[in-house]
């Protein structure tokens, strides 16, 4: 078995999709020709075409739109938004279309497409090229909202997407694209979606992350680990829709909660994985839900970003205040 990186992984994905359903197409800005601006759909032209790997103009607005009529033309889109921060300029066409058209033609028509954006900081990125703004997607019903934070998960959970019948955002962790390889299958399969994973069994706190957060939340357990405290992770996976009963079931077990998550605090998911565990597991719980997350600013040039972004530190600074009882 061979070990990939997080952009092998979906780049296999991708080409397992397209060989094996005929309606797949991939299309966005560079993803032909110069293989994507990280390598996501380096070969894929070549082996497939320009028919069916198409780059297009710089127009967000246009690639979501084309997406939704080949999607309820009966096609299988996936399309990519270079930066997740770009998507922005295409929220009309995500939000009040690719979310609702089965709503407002009482499921007449679907549009099954999947909208695949590399996000998250800690790579020095310009402006607009890191923010987190998962919350936007999963705030918006009919949305299917998706982040991997290994290789293994990427490509099972990118080929799920691409066979769902809902229209699924994708949201690939920029810095964990070349972070570490892992062993991941060279066929075909399958991580379902809406379920999360625990990454590691704990009995003093339960650890809520996603996406890039996820090796945070991992080496911070590790660290208190030498204190005493056992600490369970959750890897959530899919944000919309959520599996509370992994939330559930880990926290009536440790009695305790801290969510990590690397988008602005106010407002952000930790505040409805907080107010899943109370409406959940209240009177399991023995402290108050701590969340750590980054600072309610706009994301900040990149000299600043280690100590704008949920780090290590932090989060062992709230296991402990959590384990005070």
């Amino acid at each position: 078995m061979p070990k990939w990186t997080m952009i092998e992984a979906i780049r296999d994905a991708l080409a397992i999709a397209l060989r094996d359903d005929p309606r797949v197409l991939v299309f966005g800005e560079d993803v032909g020709k110069n293989g994507g601006v990280f390598r996501a759909t380096d070969g894929l032209q070549a082996e497939f075409g320009e028919a069916r790997v198409v780059d297009t103009p710089l127009a967000e607005k246009a690639i979501v739109g084309t997406a939704v009529g080949l999607a309820m033309a009966g096609m299988k889109p996936v399309a990519e938004i270079q930066f997740l921060g770009f998507a922005y300029e295409a929220m009309d066409q995500i939000a009040a279309q690719l979310a609702r058209i089965r709503f407002r033609t009482q499921g007449r028509f679907t549009a099954p497409a999947v909208i695949r954006a590399p996000y998250g900081g800690g790579v020095r990125t310009p402006e607009l090229h890191s923010d987190s703004l998962e919350a936007l997607f999963a705030h918006t019903p009919g949305l299917v909202v998706v982040t991997p934070s290994r290789p293994y998960d990427a490509k099972g959970l990118l080929l799920s997407a691409i066979r769902s019948p809902d229209p699924v955002i994708f949201l690939e962790p920029i810095r964990l694209y070349r972070a570490f390889r892992e062993e991941v299958p060279e066929g075909d399969y399958e991580v379902p979606l809406g379920r999360a994973a625990v990454r590691r069994e704990g009995s003093d706190v339960t650890l809520v992350a996603w996406g890039p957060t996820v090796p945070v939340a991992e080496s911070a357990a590790v660290q208190v680990a030498s204190k005493g405290i056992s600490c369970e992770v959750i890897d959530l996976r899919t944000l919309a829709p959520l599996d509370r009963s992994a939330l559930k079931a880990s926290v009536e077990k440790t009695g305790r909660a801290v969510i990590v998550h690397e988008a602005v605090r106010y407002a952000g998911l930790g505040a409805e994985m907080a107010a899943s565990i109370m409406d959940l597991a209240f009177y399991h719980l023995r402290a108050p839900i701590e969340r750590v997350a980054g600072l309610d600013t706009p994301y900040p040039p990149a000299a600043l970003e280690d100590a704008w972004l949920p780090s290590v530190t932090r989060v062992v600074e709230a296991i402990e205040r959590v384990m005070e009882d």
